[in-house]
Order: C-alpha cells, then sequence, then structure tokens
C-alpha cells in the first residue's frame, strides 16, 4: 500500500465512527427514547397502518429506534441492526406519511441515508469486536 491509502483508512475509519455514533444517538435520543419513557402514551398515539394494533406497532419501532442503534453505536452487528432500522424507516415515510413533503420529511430521510450507508459499508474498524460479531459486522 502507498502512503496515500495508509492515510486514507483511518479517515475512513473515523467518518463510519462518526456517522455510527452521531446517526445512532439522533435516532436513540429524538425516537427510541420517548417511546421507552412514555410507553403507554405513545400506546395511544402511535400509528397502525397494517392493523395489527398499537402493541405490536411499537414494540417493532422500539427495537429498531432502542436496540438496534445501541448496537450500532458500538459496532455490534452493525448491518444487521440496521435492516430493522431501514424497515421502520420506509414503513414511516412510504406508508405512515406518504403526503409529506421532502421538507416535512426530511429527518427521516436523513435517518434512512445514515443507516443504508451503514449498512453498505458497515461500522469501519472502531468497533467492539469478537468472533460472533465480525459475521455479523
Amino acid at each position: 500500500m502507498n502512503s496515500t491509502s495508509h492515510q486514507t483508512l483511518p479517515r475512513i475509519d473515523l467518518g463510519l465512527f462518526f456517522l455510527r455514533i452521531t446517526g445512532s444517538l439522533l435516532l436513540l435520543y429524538v425516537h427510541g427514547l420517548p417511546k421507552v419513557l412514555h410507553f403507554s402514551e405513545e400506546l395511544t398515539r402511535i400509528e397502525d397502518p397494517f392493523g395489527f394494533g398499537p402493541y405490536f406497532s411499537l414494540i417493532p419501532a422500539i427495537v429498531a429506534e432502542v436496540i438496534c442503534p445501541i448496537l450500532i453505536l458500538f459496532g455490534v452487528a452493525t448491518r444487521l441492526a440496521c435492516v430493522p432500522i431501514i424497515a421502520v424507516l420506509l414503513v414511516a415515510m412510504l406508508v405512515v406519511h406518504p403526503g409529506w413533503s421532502i421538507a416535512e420529511g426530511q429527518f427521516g430521510w436523513l435517518l434512512l441515508i445514515i443507516f443504508t450507508t451503514l449498512a453498505i459499508t458497515g461500522p469501519g474498524a472502531w468497533r467492539v469486536r469478537s468472533r460472533v460479531t465480525e459475521r455479523f459486522a
């Protein structure tokens, strides 16, 4: 490898680390934690686009917006953890809020861009590693 490659790789890893941390913290803080902290209230407000009932709409949202971002923060099973987030965001943007303009849905679309990028690239080198997690990085 030449010296340019040695300089570029740490910056790519830093960029993926920054993307993982900031995207996960935003999703967790803005969407995930409020759902957990106000669970009963959220059951009365959550949309039920497929008619499964509020409980079966809220639980997948909590998994995607709390558990998955925590895994991604540590770089554990990052690609796999991005899948539920992407699914929930696509349902929100295309099924629940199809009439939203780009401006109204920009936060959702930006989160979709962040987590799709991480699903494509993986977590980068700065992550928790083990034999099990290496397989799903």
